[in-house]
This record gives C-alpha cells, structure tokens and sequence, in this order.
C-alpha cells in the first residue's frame, strides 16, 4: 500500500535567511539609506514584525521579504499581514504571522476533491494534514498533479511517500 501525506510546514530557519537577505538588501537601496527600518523575526511564535516610516517603503519592505521568502523556496502565500499600525514617533508597525498546517476546510475540502476524481485511493484527515493511501502509485501522483492545479489559500508541500 502506497501513501503520502498532503502537508503545509515552513522552515524556521529558511524564513530567518530570507529576513537576513532582505535586511541586507535594504541596506543597499538608496530609498532606505537614511530610513530607521527594522524587520524582526520572532523563530519561536513565527512572528514577522516590520517598523518603517511610512507606506511606501512598508509595501517595499513586503515586497522585498516575500521575493526573498520565494528564492529561499517559501511560498508568499504563508505569510498573513496585519493590518498597519502606527506608531510613536511617526512610524508604522505590521505584523506577519508565519501559517502552518492546513486549516479544517481546507482538509475537507482536500478530501472531497479526492473523493470526486473516483479513483482508489484513500484519504484521511490526520490534525493538520491529509494522509492519502492507495494501491497503485500512479493514482497517488494523479491526485498531487490535481492539487497542484488548485487555487489553494495554503502552500502544499507532499512528504512521507511511501510504496
């Protein structure tokens, strides 16, 4: 019996290189020279916290981070941005929780779409993610070729295949 399981994890240490990468990058621009702009990442909470000056170079600073994050091989999509605050001293904070795991509707979701495409295999919910077993291996990829056709609010990364 063959078996995989569907799953969202992020690499702390992966997110905490492309904040140093970014760090120095802005470090070079010369729009960010004379700026106070700080980016801490928080490895325990996986908690992003941005402080800049104003809007324009918080957008920049996101765009920036999540163009790291990609080349690091992190999806964007893990990234939830709060609403920006503003500070003393004429600043702004926001703040970026790093997602991991699949949410419940997600995971159901996951299993209908399973189930609809009527082929035999197995699909179960295990916590945060989705165990999928079956006989024959070509089914399982034609269910990771069909996920990864989806739109999903989640990256999904398939670990643990076994034959």
């Amino acid at each position: 019996m063959a078996e995989f399981d569907i799953v969202n994890k992020v690499d702390p240490q992966e997110v905490d290189n492309a904040v140093n990468i970014s760090i120095k990058q802005l470090g070079t621009r010369f729009d960010f020279r004379t700026s106070k702009t700080e980016i801490n990442f928080n490895k325990k909470d996986l908690k992003l916290n941005i402080v800049t000056e104003d809007d324009m170079k918080l957008r920049a600073v996101r765009e920036i981070l999540e163009t790291s994050m990609a080349r690091r091989g992190i999806s964007p999509k893990t990234l939830r941005f709060k609403d920006p605050e503003p500070t003393s001293k004429a600043m702004i904070k926001c703040e970026a929780d790093i997602i991991q795991g699949i949410d419940s509707d997600t995971c159901r979701n996951i299993v209908k779409w399973i189930k609809d495409m009527k082929i035999k295999v197995q699909a179960k919910i295990m916590d945060e993610q989705v165990r999928v077993s079956g006989k024959q291996i070509d089914d399982l990829q034609a269910v990771i070729a069909m996920l990864k056709e989806k739109d999903l609010p989640v990256p999904l990364q398939y670990v643990n295949m076994k034959r």
